[in-house]
């Protein structure tokens, strides 16, 4: 008996030995060609070790820091490479106890450093970031802060004076905006905080808010202070790059011009539409909005600029005025044909003939336009400062962090018009900037002080001539008219004010 099971036993012991073997190997091959464990998951169901999300946003981190100084012109123009290493070093302490949205914003303030408009990480461009917006959208005006548009059932806000935004004044909310911009100069800052200061995400990684679905603000409404709350409203709506579509009309939303008995003015006439001009019979003008070097599907910049300057020659026009405000840039290379039309046009190319609208929003290759307009042509300059200037870093280049899928912009050329020129901007000859009042009422003070110019001096003229004079009287008079470009103004005038002021 003893035997007879020890023989069986062997014997069975064999025959599950090559059992198992067939049974182990068929299953493998069914798990591995089944497709129904999942790619984290081991053979016995327990899900395997995967990096956890401080490690992800370490690892883009890192990532990013490698990838600057390889694919920036100069990333350490503005900033020492020390500084850098430092604020990457810092972040990276602080990412374990940072949430998403603060581990952004802190990458935008890395980016900012580097100190040119074309480095950056900009929530109006990536969807990937996700950040939302409240139902307001606002604007730095010449006097102060504003609502100057909400959604409908935001009406009532709309005009009003932004006074505080959570627990700081509207001024110390835009300076700690402020260090989360790439720029050129302040009016990059200008234009892109607006944006910003209506961003939960932004606000509450600052730490202005002490939170994201309750915002407090105070506003301001003929002389009465209110407090109110809002909550988010949607996604941050995503801007094309090479145009300021912000001002183009919304479906449900309030404007602070709705109740303006005055047109349209013509700069929000077509503000998506990259070029066109229209023929102003009363002031013997020209206007022509050109807001991204680009060529249309319809019409090159090319064929666009022989129609212009066709209907320029073959009617009775005495001045040409070019608005830059809204132009964000594009191919620098397409500014040619207009730049030769307007050298070409001895009827237009004359001072006080032909005028440039440009602003905060003037920049990259409408940069460039204006660089070459002030050097070739007899130009004179209207608005505000513009928003970049004559040298600077371009032609962004993308990194794309690899756990987040968020983009990191870093400028890849040196544009060099002349090294000896620091300006910040081009400054402009007539200052002619936009309050509430003239925006309420549908006014363009900036064209108007094109069609309204009657020549005089400059300022450079009256100041020789002042010197020159031996008579007290002349320079006192002299004087008087110098101060003419300098008239005082109210302070609070000058609120988020970095530009210089020029007038004549």
């Amino acid at each position: 008996m003893p035997t007879l099971r020890g023989t069986s036993f062997c014997g069975s012991r064999s025959r599950m030995k090559a059992l198992s073997f067939v049974l182990i190997t068929i299953i493998a091959v069914l798990l591995l060609y089944s497709g129904r464990v999942p790619a984290n998951q081991t053979l016995t169901g327990i899900a395997a070790p995967s990096k956890n999300d401080s490690e992800k946003w370490l690892e883009d981190l890192r990532y990013l820091a490698e990838e600057m100084p390889k694919r920036h012109r100069n990333l350490f123009h503005a900033m020492t490479r020390e500084e850098f290493a430092g604020a990457v070093k810092a972040l990276g302490k602080r990412i374990p106890a940072l949430a998403r949205h603060q581990i952004i914003v802190e990458m935008a303030r890395i980016l900012a450093l580097v100190g040119d408009g074309h480095t950056n990480i900009a929530p109006t461009r990536d969807p990937k970031i996700g950040f939302r917006a409240y139902p307001i959208a606002l604007y730095l005006f010449k006097d102060g802060l504003y609502v100057r548009a909400a959604t409908r059932d935001h009406a009532d806000l709309v005009g009003a004076r932004v006074i505080k935004i959570g627990r700081a004044t509207a001024e110390k909310a835009y300076d700690a905006v402020r260090e989360l911009i790439g720029r050129d100069n302040e009016m990059d800052v200008k234009f892109f905080a607006p944006f910003l200061l209506a961003m939960p995400e932004v606000l509450h990684a600052l730490g202005l808010i002490p939170e994201m679905d309750a915002a407090p603000f105070v506003i301001e409404r003929q002389g009465q202070r209110t407090l109110i709350t809002l909550k988010p409203h949607g996604p941050v709506e995503i801007m094309p790059a090479d145009t300021d579509a912000s001002w183009s009309a919304k479906e449900n939303w309030v404007d602070a011009r709705d109740g303006a008995k005055s047109p349209l003015p013509l700069w929000l006439k077509d503000p998506q539409n990259k070029f066109w001009f229209e023929y102003l019979p009363y002031s013997r003008a020209v206007y022509v909005q050109f807001n991204q070097v680009g060529d249309k599907e319809t019409e090159t910049i090319e064929a666009f600029s022989k129609r212009l300057f066709s209907f320029v020659e073959a009617n009775s026009v005495d001045r040409l005025v070019l608005d830059l405000r809204l132009n964000r840039g594009g191919n620098g290379g397409l500014n040619r044909p207009l730049l030769l039309g307007i050298i070409r046009s001895t009827k237009i190319d004359q001072r006080g003939k032909l005028f440039v609208l440009i602003g905060r929003g003037t920049w990259s290759a409408a940069q460039m336009l204006v660089n070459e307009l002030e050097k070739y042509t007899n130009a004179i300059f209207v608005g505000e400062p513009s928003g970049g200037k004559v040298n600077c870093y371009g032609d962004s280049s993308r990194i794309i962090l690899p756990n987040s899928g968020i983009t990191a912009r870093v400028s890849t050329l040196w544009w060099q018009e002349d090294e000896r020129d620091k300006r910040p901007w081009k400054a402009p000859d007539i200052a002619a900037d936009l309050t509430i009042a003239d925006y309420r009422a549908n006014g363009d003070p900036a064209l108007q002080a094109a069609l309204d110019y009657v020549p005089k001096k400059s300022l450079g003229e009256l100041m020789t001539d002042a010197l020159a004079a031996e008579n007290p009287d002349v320079i006192g008079k002299v004087l008087q008219q110098i101060a003419d470009y300098f008239p005082l103004e109210p302070l609070d005038v000058f609120v988020f004010d970095r530009s210089p002021m020029i007038k004549q």
